[in-house]
């Protein structure tokens, strides 16, 4: 959106139009219970991306085949796209399909030592079998200036976080952004379920650091790899390690970081 301000450069204040990233609530409905409200970048079709991967990335669906049916409520005294419902398939257990009720991995970890937080997420996801190899250094130094030509809304406002898949052979898949970095990794994540992507051979990049959260949804998802521009939290770099996912951060046109070793 286009907003008015007055602009401050070489001791002068000027008045100047300014493009600022959208955000709005989006609120997660399952059958009709309200589980859960993001803050994210409105887009009605990003939106479906977005809950289909934060139901995966909680734990309330395996697939796309434990989801019936998925829609915007539109609410009549705003008439706004800013609610979603999912209608689960029959087969749901009921333990997954009530979890949402009780707790979230999303709001749960607050007040929880590190080490009983990733011994619940590992009962739930468990580590994958092994490290994958480590792909060309020289590819991954490369991932940055390919993720960076398509972040169109950063280019627009510098308010906005990416995240993107690619393939092993370089290709990318899918590049989302949001002013949220967590929701960014659910909307790739949500796509790739809507498409049936094969998530072994993928690798997730994300535009800034990696924080606990984001290698937890890496995980659930059984993505081997993460690469980011930016630092990884110490956390982060423990659950990569038990979860057997390969972790590089700072990539510069030169280097990077490995910090799975």
């Amino acid at each position: 959106m286009k907003h008015t301000i007055q602009h401050y450069t070489n001791g002068q204040l000027s008045n100047k139009y300014d493009n600022i990233a959208d955000e709005a609530p989006l609120e997660i409905r399952i059958e009709g219970r309200s589980i859960a409200v993001l803050m994210r970048q409105p887009n009605r079709q990003e939106d479906l991306e977005l809950v289909m991967g934060f139901m995966l990335t909680e734990g309330v669906i395996d697939d796309r085949s434990d989801v019936h049916a998925i829609q915007h409520i539109v609410d009549p005294r705003e008439r706004r796209f800013n609610t979603v419902d999912v209608i689960l398939s029959s087969g749901v257990p009921a333990k997954r399909r009530h979890r949402a009720d009780r707790e979230l991995f999303a709001s749960s970890s607050c007040g929880i030592c590190g080490k009983a937080t990733q011994e619940r997420i590992w009962q739930h996801f468990p580590p994958l079998e092994k490290f994958i190899s480590l792909p060309d250094p020289k590819w991954i130094c490369n991932l940055p200036q390919v993720l960076r030509k398509q972040q169109q809304h950063f280019s627009q406002t510098g308010g906005t976080h990416a995240a993107a898949l690619f393939q092993m052979d370089g290709e990318v898949l899918i590049v989302r952004e949001d002013v949220g970095r967590h929701n960014a990794v659910d909307k790739v994540i949500g796509w790739a379920i809507q498409e049936d992507i094969d998530p072994s051979q993928m690798v997730l990049m994300v535009s800034g650091r990696v924080a606990f959260e984001i290698a937890q949804k890496t995980l659930a998802f059984k993505i081997p790899m993460i690469a980011a521009i930016g630092a990884p939290s110490s956390l982060a770099v423990d659950f990569c390690i038990g979860s057997r996912i390969q972790l590089v951060g700072f990539i510069k046109n030169d280097g990077f970081n490995l910090y799975t070793v």
